[in-house]
């Protein structure tokens, strides 16, 4: 009588308590979740295109002919590398190419870099809260200029009231 007790209660703990810990079930939805229908092969392959599609394009960058040849034709390639020099030399470089250099120098090249980096964002908050500053008192003083008004209307009101 005991061996078959202790041999359903083993049998019972497998069954159902070893595989819960093994495999723990996730909490059943919130009752006002209403199930969505399972997708068709259709629309998860259209799905899946589309959501890569979408990837791809974050990621797009003018990565030159060499890897999207089809993009690109003989004229463009030509006018573009051209027009490439000219730009390149005209123009300041951006602060990652600068950092790019600056490390490329080693730590005595790369500080006063990122000290310039870190100023300009300092001063980008810096000014940022300024304005933010000044909009939020404009917005103080109209709201204590619409009280005064309003104040100013009951006491002119209130005379007449009474009389």
């Amino acid at each position: 009588m005991k061996v078959r007790v202790v041999c359903r209660k083993i049998y019972d703990y497998v069954r159902y308590d070893l595989k819960e810990i093994a495999f723990p079930s996730s909490l059943p939805d919130p009752p006002n979740i209403k199930k969505r229908r399972k997708l068709t092969w259709d629309e998860r392959i259209w799905v899946l295109k589309r959501a890569s599609r979408l990837y791809a394009a974050s990621w797009v960058r003018d990565i030159g002919p060499d890897l999207r040849p089809d993009d690109y034709t003989k004229d463009e390639m030509t006018v573009e590398t051209d027009g490439e020099k000219k730009t390149t030399k005209g123009k300041e470089p951006s602060t990652l190419e600068d950092l790019a250099v600056a490390a490329r120098g080693g730590m005595e090249a790369l500080r006063p870099a990122l000290q310039r980096v870190y100023m300009t964002r300092a001063s980008a908050y810096r000014d940022a809260l300024k304005s933010f500053i000044e909009g939020y008192q404009e917005g103080v003083q109209q709201v204590m200029e619409k009280k005064q008004d309003s104040k100013t209307q009951e006491d002119a009101d209130l005379p007449k009231k009474s009389t």
